[in-house]
């Protein structure tokens, strides 16, 4: 088949959208390509199709588990064989996963960029025939981007193993500096190519306030706009104010944040895809590789601390192409906070090296150990034991998640696992003795293979449905097993993890790359500049966006608060005078609220009267109170 047949065999269309056929031919030239699309617009067709189109395996980094397994489900649903590797699974199953990447029929293997690295992953790769190498969230290669990630520097070397393979880089948020920094570091050949789609929206309106009440604005939002919502909030605790707040004016919602157990979320998640819950409050936790196109309208309730992340979480609004509207709410004193981050955000190399001292005497890791093993870490009880500040604590760790001494997730997934610990005559003495016990044991050997011989991930949804038995019942009878020493039983992790990458060292030996920090304290600097300057421009939104992002061709979008301001702000002779001779009347009698004037004067465009009120406080002619409140100024 060709492309535009595979396109309608999987995905029912009958063409494809602007670019994806070029990014498509590129690859299928042979062509190391960059593709730069905005949220929603269509990357995965973008390696799937010409993966599909030619022989062999594609090989698809991505660093988010959630993102990983989406994908796979919705490749099976189609008829596409894929499979997966991430975090959590046991050496039997990766070692199994390699195996069918070599000898089974499957067009796609997602793998963490963690995982290119290891000898088994080595061992396999000569088998794979892979066709092409697509590298998802690209920009998480640069260490001027917003959201670097040590791993995704060493994909190029797997290009030494791959020959001739071309790779496709995918990110729906670049500046100029990132995109080239993204080709050097994925050693892209002479003659790649770049893609950059437009970032106009032509159905999202970008709307920014500074409202007196944020409460009142959010709630005014959701009353005039109907539909499914998100709400993003920077605090576990402020989603669920915020839920609460909606719920109190009888607005569907929920709140969802990485602190959740993995069962919370998949729930919440469901329900908001269903439109069983219209908002969620949330933390940016929320929303990777959720498909869901009818989301009317997204709210930052705090200011993000970079247009990248902001217009990844704002473009969820409007997949459908529909009418939707992405509005970000903002007090003063949050810009001034966010110019203050990048000394919190960067700590000074004593306050890094002392929370790397703390870690490991909290750990209780022996000098020269570590590498590999997962600790469960509770932040809080670990700051209050060695009385740490909350904010140096987290900026360090990251800093020791950059220079590769630890991976830290507060989202990670650790399925439960099992593993026999006697020998085949014992267990059947030990089932005439406990024939209770017996389908438990019989459904562990039918479900997973080499589970006797291997820890393996075992499922107990899956497997209490498999056995027609209560989950809680099945966990119990799983904790006897193991009281009577049958299997070893580690249940199920999706508290906060961390992981080290390599052993502990002497306090004396620890350093960090003291430049390559500062640099990444200069690139954090411009991206705060860059946020604070779209929330105060009074040009277009979505030409300031695309600007930012090197679309240098794209036009004002004429339905931004810019826009709309901009075309409405003509006031007539007539209008000024008749708007000015209510406000002297209104204010006659003492200072009154503006929104009481608003609604005084709502025959007139809201926009016309805060022109009239800006010129006549500019002429000395109205004065604002110190609790804002429109009046006559003193002597007239």
């Amino acid at each position: 088949m060709n492309t535009t047949e595979i396109l309608n065999k999987y995905w029912g269309f009958d063409t494809f959208r602007p670019l994806q056929e070029d990014i498509i031919n590129s690859v299928l030239e042979g062509k190391d390509t960059l593709a730069l699309l905005p949220t929603g617009g269509g990357k995965s067709i973008c390696f799937q199709v010409p993966a599909l189109a030619k022989d062999g395996l594609c090989l698809v980094i991505s660093p988010l588990i959630a993102l990983m397994k989406d994908q796979v489900e919705s490749l099976k649903r189609k008829g596409i064989p894929a499979l997966s590797i991430y975090s959590g699974m046991s050496f039997f199953e990766v070692k199994r996963t390699l195996e069918n990447a070599v000898h089974g029929n499957f067009k796609f293997l997602y793998v963490s960029p963690e995982r290119l690295e290891t000898n088994l992953f080595l061992e396999y790769l000569p088998g794979m025939n892979i066709n092409l190498i697509a590298v998802d969230e690209a920009h998480c290669v640069s260490q001027w981007g917003y959201d670097f990630r040590p791993p995704y520097l060493r994909i190029a070397t797997i290009r030494e193993h791959l020959p001739g393979i071309p790779i496709l880089a995918l990110t729906a948020s670049a500046t100029k500096e990132v995109q080239d920094d993204i080709c050097d570091k994925l050693s892209f050949k002479n003659g790649h190519k770049r893609f950059q789609k437009s970032f106009e929206r032509p159905n999202l309106s970008y709307s920014v306030f500074n409202p007196s009440s944020k409460q009142n604005k959010l709630i005014e939002i959701f009353k005039n706009v109907q539909g499914s919502g998100i709400v993003y909030c920077k605090s576990r605790k402020r989603t669920k104010e915020i839920a609460d707040l909606l719920k109190m004016n009888n607005i569907n919602s929920d709140f969802y944040h990485a602190g959740l157990t993995n069962n919370e979320r998949t729930t919440k998640q469901e329900s908001w895809i269903k439109n069983e819950t219209r908002i969620i409050a949330c933390t940016n936790a929320f929303g990777m590789g959720i498909d869901k196109g009818n989301v009317r309208t997204v709210v930052h309730y705090d200011v993000p601390d970079a247009l990248e992340s902001y217009y990844q979480e704002a473009g969820r609004a409007g997949r459908d192409e529909k009418k939707a509207y992405a509005v970000l709410l903002y007090h003063q004193n949050e810009l001034d906070d966010l110019e203050k981050q990048s000394a919190i955000r960067y700590p000074p190399f004593e306050e890094v090296k002392n929370v790397y001292k703390a870690l490991v005497n909290y750990l209780q890791l022996p000098s020269g150990s570590g590498e590999g093993i997962y600790f469960d870490f509770d932040i809080s009880d670990f700051i209050k034991k060695f009385k740490l500040n909350i904010h140096t604590v987290n900026y360090s760790l990251k800093v020791l998640e950059q220079e590769e001494f630890i991976s830290y997730n507060e989202q990670i997934f650790l399925p439960s696992t099992v593993v026999f610990s006697i020998n085949k005559d014992e267990l059947n003495e030990f089932e005439k003795s406990y024939p209770e016990l017996e389908p438990v044991v019989k459904g562990l050997l039918r479900s997973y293979e080499g589970i006797f011989d291997y820890s393996s991930s075992i499922y107990e949804t899956q497997l209490s449905g498999f056995l027609k038995k209560d989950v809680a019942a099945l966990k119990s009878d799983l904790k006897k097993l193991e009281q009577f020493g049958i299997i070893e039983y580690h249940p199920q992790k999706d508290k906060p993890q961390i992981q080290f990458l390599r052993n502990r060292i002497n306090i004396e030996d620890f350093s960090i790359n003291q430049n390559n920090l500062s640099k990444r304290k200069i690139a954090f600097e411009k991206r705060v500049k860059a946020m604070i300057s779209y929330i105060q421009t009074k040009a277009c939104r979505s030409k300031t966006i695309g600007n930012y992002f090197n679309d240098l061709t794209i036009k004002p979008c004429g339905i931004c608060d810019n826009c709309i301001n901009e075309k409405d702000i003509v006031v007539s002779k007539t209008e000024f005078e008749n708007i000015t001779a209510s406000i002297e009347k209104l204010t006659g009698k003492g200072p009154v609220h503006p929104n009481i004037l608003l609604k005084s004067l709502n025959t007139f465009k809201k926009e016309k009267v805060w022109k009239v009120l800006n010129y006549l406080q500019a002429e000395n002619k109205i004065g604002i109170t110190e609790d804002g409140l429109v009046s006559k100024p003193k002597g007239l």
